[in-house]
């Protein structure tokens, strides 16, 4: 069985396409995969910010209008960039063990956030990093970055920004741990939905296909990304309102809402079972709405 996984064309993106491969390898030996690039909305446009692309799924969307044209078997997504409401005709088969959630602060002259001095700036094309830094050091700057990883690895290298954050997931996927300087709190900066995890998804009425990629799913990945994305879903708040959002693998939920300029922030957590994640993520997020969320997201929206 030969199947044709779609991705994006980034080093990150085609080496999680090989994870995959060789997850495929152990699990069903007798599948052969291969790979086909397609390029995507927050490809074409890497001078603007993601939030001001106009189009849902900047990066998910082209790729899975192959997949749904027979084009491509399936797509390999980083999970955090798949839209809420996933398109017709589509669905998510299996998600993989999930890596770490956490985001990693790297900078080739200071420790940590707290040595950064006055004015120095931070490169981030993530408006909720953004946020959650202004919060801590109010007095540094942020700067939009975009690129793939070594793109922003140079740019911090030839002194265009004092540190810069990223995904742990996708440094120590491309053997590039070694470049963090320091790895932040999950309370401090909580991840956004889905960060560490992979998505794959292909046609709904696809069954050789799904039972093919199901055997890769890790329940407890799974179950935490299904709450993750409920409580997204339940809370709104579209692009202009930076949440975080992250729930362990014993359904140990943390949240955080901000304002755009990192000036309030609110948190909550809350602990629930496994037995339905879609329901906790929900009851989670209209919890945190009661507790004053809502009013936030309404001033921002």
């Amino acid at each position: 069985m030969i199947l044709i996984a779609g991705t994006r064309g980034s080093t990150l993106a085609l080496k999680q396409v090989d994870i995959i491969t060789a997850k495929l390898l152990d699990h069903a030996p007798s599948v052969k995969v291969e790979t086909r690039v397609i390029t995507t909305s927050g490809d074409r446009f890497r001078d603007r910010p993601i939030e001001a692309i106009n189009e849902k799924g900047v990066f998910t969307k082209a790729i899975d209008e192959a997949v749904l044209s027979g084009e491509v078997s399936f797509a390999v997504h980083s999970m955090k960039d798949l839209p809420m409401e996933i398109p017709d005709g589509l669905t998510v088969a299996a998600v993989p063990e999930r890596a770490s959630p956490k985001d990693a602060f790297i900078s080739e002259k200071f420790s940590g956030i707290a040595d950064l001095p006055s004015g120095a700036v931070v490169g981030t094309a993530s408006p909720r990093r953004k946020a959650q830094f202004l919060h801590l050091r109010s007095d540094v700057k942020t700067e939009l970055i975009r690129g793939n990883v070594d793109t922003r690895l140079g740019k911090l290298s030839q002194g265009e920004y004092d540190a810069i954050i990223l995904a742990e997931s996708g440094l120590v996927r491309l053997n590039k741990g070694y470049v963090i300087t320091k790895l932040l709190s999950l309370e401090a900066f909580t991840p956004t939905a889905c960060q560490g995890a992979l998505a794959l998804v292909t046609k709904k009425d696809n069954v050789e296909v799904i039972e093919v990629l199901r055997k890769l799913t890790h329940r407890e990945s799974w179950n935490s990304t299904i709450a993750e994305r409920s409580f997204m879903t339940t809370i709104g708040g579209g692009c202009k309102t930076p949440i975080g959002v992250y729930v362990n693998e014993s359904m140990e939920l943390v949240s955080s809402v901000l304002a755009p300029d990192g000036s309030i922030r609110l948190q909550y957590k809350k602990s629930g079972k496994m037995n339905d994640p879609e329901e906790f993520g929900r009851e989670a997020a209209l919890d945190m709405l009661d507790q004053g969320a809502a009013r936030l997201i309404e001033r921002w929206r």
